[in-house]
């Protein structure tokens, strides 16, 4: 398979996603007895939060916590296939209700907060909205893939709304989570990109470039989820501590200062 920048191309060895999720939940399977740790499958937005929030707990309840990081589609599709995680933090209401479905999740899925797409480009000056967009100098937009990251089918919803779909098509830039899809941005691969406001108020990342926030109604709702997953690695109870640890206001004013709005 090939990562597409126009004429650069990125070989990348073929290996299916269930043989690479399988690979996956075998190495962890064996982590985990070693740390005995709670690892925490997190939507690549939360990554700069989930970091305070797990140190946050951590001192708190003794607990120690680990985050595995990705798109939240590739991340249940790792769960399916076995992954040993203890809890799902997921970008969207989508993906952790397919687990419940499937009878995979303890309970009932929640909403702890709702997120926000940005547009970030490393110039000094404030991108427009719709004129930057239209720029005829502009060759890349970076946004995560779609198929797999909700901050990515936002993206895709917000460029339909502003009509411009057909015009920034052949400009697409696909990361495969929100954390590539920055390093787009950042190593200024891509002029431009849309990414989660969590990473522009994130420490070190906040001063660099400038950003705008997107207007809520041009895409779908980006819900927060989390859910506790159904596995033998016996960290049920430090799973249900930090799922009410989510819902507590302390965690509320984690995430207000990393841009998300709390859920009452």
């Amino acid at each position: 398979m090939f990562l597409t920048f126009n004429s650069l191309r990125i070989k990348t060895p073929k290996v299916s996603s269930f043989l690479m999720a399988l690979i996956v939940a075998c190495l962890f399977s064996c982590h985990q007895k070693k740390t005995n740790k709670l690892i925490i499958a997190t939507a690549a937005n939360m990554q700069f939060a989930m970091i305070e929030l797990t140190e946050t707990f951590s001192k708190k309840t003794g607990i120690e916590c680990e985050t595995i990081l990705g798109s939240s589609g590739k991340l249940t599709a790792q769960i399916v296939a076995g992954a040993p995680y203890d809890i799902f933090v997921s970008a969207d209401m989508k993906y952790p209700e397919e687990l419940y479905q499937q009878g995979l999740t303890r309970k009932k899925p929640e909403a702890f907060a709702t997120g926000r797409l940005v547009l970030w480009t490393m110039e000094n000056e404030s991108p427009d909205l719709t004129r930057s967009l239209r720029e005829e100098t502009l060759s890349h937009i970076a946004i995560a893939n779609p198929k797999t990251a909700p901050y990515g089918r936002a993206a895709m919803e917000t460029l339909e709304a502003l009509g411009l779909t057909g015009q920034a098509e052949s400009k697409l830039v696909y990361g495969e989570s929100i954390a590539q899809t920055n390093q787009f941005i950042t190593s200024q691969a891509a002029q431009i990109g849309f990414t989660a406001k969590s990473v522009v108020l994130a420490p070190g990342l906040r001063d660099k470039g400038s950003w705008i926030d997107i207007p809520p109604d041009y895409h779908s709702p980006l819900l927060q989820g989390i859910v506790t997953l159904k596995n033998n690695t016996g960290q049920q109870s430090g799973a249900n501590e930090f799922y009410e640890f989510l819902f507590s206001a302390e965690a509320k004013e984690i995430l207000n200062k990393f841009g998300y709005s709390s859920i009452q």
